[in-house]
């Protein structure tokens, strides 16, 4: 394999795990279409992001656990296993380019009204939502969204900023829930035959850089401040949204 190349994917995975880091999600808005710019295997590019995802989520869940709102991620975990095999049965019945193109009109319309919402005053916070068992549906939307599209973090970060939770407690969330779900993902691509030597050579290659992307990240997300860290979210989540548009299959 060219050294030139394997530079270019670690520089990338770089970028996508400081991503990750900071924000607890947003590592695939980066790593994704730059991958796709060099010549590997779509999957290979798939495969490589999860485990960089994965890799990030336990290293972070590690020195972060005592800020993960458990009995959330609890259900959110039920949700998930529950949305998994529907997820399943919606790739063969509904085309991926409206769900996706709806995802992401949706994305684009939520983030924008939530800066716009929190410019014009503060709304009233939704007490409903903070009953653990209404993160239900949302655990089975990232279950159903991650088997099919392979877009288990939109539900989960949609339900955060819902919850208005604080950064630290949304992170650290956000990063438990896609151990378990990217646990299930990564298990499913190695039957799927998405590993291969060039993966696994990849990853050795890039996993000093997911290290420092994780020491990095926690450097600059102890620097922003709350109200700026809620706006950045945000932005993201329209970010992503465009994303989706661009690239919807």
């Amino acid at each position: 394999m060219d050294t030139e190349l394997i530079l270019l994917v670690v520089g990338i995975v770089f970028l996508g795990s400081l991503m990750r880091a900071v924000f607890g999600f947003g590592d695939s808005i980066v790593s994704m279409p730059l991958l796709a710019l060099l010549p590997i295997n779509l999957s290979t590019s798939i495969a490589l992001v999860g485990l960089g995802g994965f890799t990030v989520a336990v290293l972070t869940v590690l020195s972060g656990w005592k800020n993960v709102d458990r009995p959330v991620l609890k259900q959110l975990s039920i949700g998930t296993l529950v949305g998994i095999p529907v997820g399943l049965l919606l790739v063969k019945f509904a085309p991926n380019t409206v769900i996706t193109y709806i995802l992401g009109i949706f994305l684009i319309v939520y983030g924008m009204y939530s800066l716009v919402k929190n410019k014009i005053g503060q709304s009233k916070p939704r007490l409903w939502l903070n009953k653990p068992v209404w993160s239900l549906p949302f655990g089975f939307a990232a279950g159903m969204f991650g088997s099919a599209y392979n877009m288990n973090g939109v539900p989960i970060v949609v339900y955060g900023t819902m919850r208005e939770w604080k950064p630290e407690v949304f992170r650290e969330t956000l990063q438990a829930h896609f151990l378990i779900s990217s646990s299930l993902i990564i298990i499913g691509q190695f039957m799927g035959g998405f590993w291969s030597k060039e993966l696994l050579v990849l990853y050795g290659f890039s996993l000093p850089a997911i290290g420092i992307a994780i020491l990095l990240g926690k450097f600059i997300y102890g620097r922003i401040p709350t109200y700026k860290f809620e706006r950045y979210v945000f932005i993201l989540v329209i970010l992503l949204g465009i994303m989706l548009l661009i690239n919807p299959a």
